[in-house]
């Protein structure tokens, strides 16, 4: 059942228009799920969103602001965006960087909050 709400969830994310690779990854880094069109490390891929997420957070508590829920990292052919899905959950996305950025964030936001609910 729960592979099952996985690749549901995985689904959603990749029927963005826009959305080229996506994963969802436990905050300790561990692979729960994920499209893309080729192949890559999943397991160095889920760590080092995990960290990411969690050097983030830590930086923020450094300088005394509130931790983010979301990392974006821009290139010239990708955006790459992780974000919070609950409280044990990553939600990841590489998406074109020609789309509207604030609006693919919206989208995927309402899919994490509901993982959030769910996991």
């Amino acid at each position: 059942m729960l592979k099952e709400k996985i690749a549901g969830i995985i689904e959603s994310i990749r029927l963005i228009e826009g959305v080229r690779l996506c994963a969802l990854v436990s905050r300790d880094g561990i692979m729960l799920g994920r499209y893309s069109a080729g192949d890559f490390n999943e397991a160095w891929f889920a760590a080092m969103c995990a960290t990411l997420l969690a050097s983030a957070e830590s930086a923020a508590v450094i300088v005394k602001v509130q931790s983010p829920d979301m990392v974006t990292i821009h290139s010239s052919d990708g955006i790459l965006i992780i974000m919070g899905a609950g409280e044990k959950i990553l939600l990841a996305a590489l998406v074109d960087p020609a789309w509207d950025l604030k609006h693919m964030t919206g989208m995927l936001r309402e899919i994490a909050e509901d993982v959030g609910g769910t996991f």
